[in-house]
């Protein structure tokens, strides 16, 4: 009976398999469409808004779209629309998905204490989407041991076996008690796109390095989920100030044209 997984796993890598690079030229091997991945980050935002708690505070939802919505609108590409939900819950958490999801608890608006630093997570999050991250991750737990329990996959009918495993994948382990983690370079990567990214959109990159120092201190040793698969603090926002030096000049020539000025909720 395993000869089936196997069989199933050289069809996906002979037809659906393609070497890319990534945005910062970091090599990729994707197994999945685009449009199979945005029928799995589909799926699984809709499982989470049923299991999550939806924030109904019309005032940190307005907050939160408003930082969000100048992100997404610095992207190139703007065929896509962003759903954007807010949970009530205490966690120090946000995430993007494929197919144009966002994700944010209130628990890190405790932590991201003005816009800036709200776009910097969220810049990041989105990163990961823009970067082909998910595919990456997805493509890995189907090639190996944990990919092979999944061979009755039918993303092409818009259906998912294993959701859990593939919302793991997806970086959504907090939701679903375990996680496939992205792999340093992944973070990394993340952080460089998601600072130009936020730089655009008129959002301050220096609030980048602010906002990693108060993620470091939040939940004591182990720190919040945010940053449970992360790189060290020190590395991360040592790169962070690095990167200032090439995202501040994009941020001085879009703060200017910035209309919608999201104003924290007191």
């Amino acid at each position: 009976m395993k000869i089936f997984p196997l069989l199933l796993l050289s069809v996906l890598i002979t037809s659906g398999c393609a070497t890319h690079q990534s945005p910062t030229g970091r090599g990729q091997t994707l197994l999945f469409s685009t449009q199979e991945m945005s029928t799995l980050g589909e799926s699984s935002f809709a499982q989470i808004k049923q299991q999550e708690k939806v924030s109904q505070d019309k005032a940190v939802n307005a907050y939160v779209k408003c930082v969000a919505d100048r992100v997404t609108d610095a992207l190139p590409d703007q065929s896509l629309p962003w759903e954007v939900v807010v949970f009530e819950s205490e966690q120090v958490n946000a995430f993007a998905l494929p197919g144009g999801h966002i994700g944010v608890y209130t628990g890190l608006l405790d932590v991201a204490t003005d816009s800036d630093q709200l776009a910097t997570v969220i810049g990041h999050e989105i990163a990961h989407v823009l970067a082909n991250h998910s595919n990456e991750q997805v493509s890995r737990a189907q090639m190996t041991g944990a990919g092979m329990q999944l061979a009755d996959i039918a993303l092409g009918a818009g259906g998912i076996a294993d959701k859990e495993l593939y919302m793991a994948a997806l970086g959504l382990g907090v939701q679903v008690g375990y996680i496939l983690p992205y792999g340093r370079s992944q973070e990394s990567e993340a952080d460089i796109i998601g600072v130009e990214l936020m730089a655009k959109a008129g959002f301050d990159p220096a609030a980048s390095v602010e906002l990693w120092q108060n993620m470091s201190k939040a939940g004591g040793e182990q720190g919040p989920e945010l940053l449970s698969t992360h790189p060290s603090h020190g590395q991360r926002i040592a790169q962070l100030q690095q990167m200032q030096a090439k995202a501040q000049p994009l941020y001085l020539l879009s703060k200017s044209s910035v209309k919608n000025i999201c104003q924290r909720p007191k």
